[in-house]
């Protein structure tokens, strides 16, 4: 397991109200030269000791925002400080403290495995510690791996290699775009592991994904940006409660062409050609409205044979969010449109 040799302030309680914002955004602004605005006054508190997912569409701002808040893209407006310093003023001290994993492999590919992640370490003033190199290597399972060039390496393997390079520092926060990216899935759950064992050991996780089961495995909270706006930022956990519906799934004895018209308030809809029922209800509401459904059906003359429940994933709850905003996006314009104004 990786260990930290100093403690993260606040690590004890990573998750918990009390924790203190390790990062924070306060009305962050980017609008390139060609008037393109990416980032539209973005605030958000990064916890210590946390996994924060950032989830959006391509385009949508995660990767300028993190260019930012690791000093490599110039904000517009606003302010960005790191454990209360300032990027700007006091950049030396902040960046010191952020590994940046990108989401493209950068890396000398003839150099060895222990040359690359030292020579990182060497870049940010540090001691040569070949001890902790070794840790690291060991942690990431790249130890076997020491002497090989970056060239001979597979791509999952490369990808450890990135995190080893973004770690050699000693950072207590990690930025990971999209770190799965090109890996297979048996790797990819190994990277999920790694993933932990680091916010096990302290360090402050931000990570951007395409895989949107990444973020519903792994993080703590969730943000979702689009079109430069960051549109929610909520606890995976209590996102999944507010946001999440569930689903009535009745296998029917006998297909039906239609939903019958007498069955048309419980907003059916028919699946598996006919041999099911599917019924959409919130959980949280007092009635659920599965006993009157059940009744009507009965009337109604419909067996089932077996019936289960499921709940939206963070995928489905993603997926419903990008659409509303999109929808009100497209309905502001609408409303300002010449000769809509009455």
């Amino acid at each position: 397991m990786l260990e930290r040799t100093t403690p993260v302030p606040g690590s004890s309680t990573p998750t918990g109200p009390a924790a203190q914002p390790i990062i924070r955004v306060a009305d962050l602004s980017k609008t390139y030269a060609t008037g393109f605005q990416a980032l539209k006054r973005i605030n958000l508190d990064i916890r210590s000791g946390e996994i924060f997912a950032l989830l959006g569409p391509n385009g949508a701002g995660k990767t300028t925002l993190i260019g930012i808040i690791c000093g490599i893209v110039t904000a517009s407006a606003g302010r960005v400080t790191v454990a209360g310093r300032d990027i700007v003023r006091d950049y030396r001290a902040a960046r010191a403290m952020i590994g940046l994993v990108p989401q493209e492999l950068h890396t000398d590919a003839f150099e060895s495995v222990w040359k690359t992640v030292s020579f990182s370490r060497g870049l940010w003033g540090k001691r040569a510690n070949p001890a902790y190199v070794e840790k690291v290597l060991k942690d990431l399972t790249l130890w076997d791996k020491k002497d090989a060039k970056i060239v001979t390496l597979s791509g999952g393997m490369k990808r450890r290699v990135m995190i080893a390079k973004a770690l050699a520092h000693e950072p207590q926060i990690l930025f990971l775009d999209e770190p799965t990216a090109g890996v297979d899935v048996e790797l990819r759950k190994d990277m999920w592991q790694v993933v932990r064992a680091l916010r096990a050991a302290g360090v402050t996780i931000i990570l951007t994904t395409h895989y949107i089961e990444e973020a519903e495995e792994m993080a703590d909270r969730v943000g979702v940006i689009n079109k430069g706006e960051l549109i929610l930022v909520e606890d995976k956990a209590e996102l999944m409660r507010k946001l999440g519906k569930k689903q009535l799934t009745l296998q029917l004895a006998e297909p039906l062409a239609a939903v019958p018209a007498t069955l048309a308030a419980h907003r059916l809809a028919l699946a598996a050609d006919g041999h099911e029922l599917v019924y959409s209800y919130d959980a949280q509401k007092g009635r659920t409205g599965i006993t009157d459904l059940l009744d009507d059906l009965a009337r109604a003359g419909i067996r089932f044979k077996d019936l289960q429940t499921t709940q939206s994933s963070l995928e489905d709850i993603f997926v419903d969010l990008v659409r509303q905003d999109l929808q009100a996006g497209a309905d502001a314009s609408s409303g300002a449109a010449p000769g809509n104004a009455s």
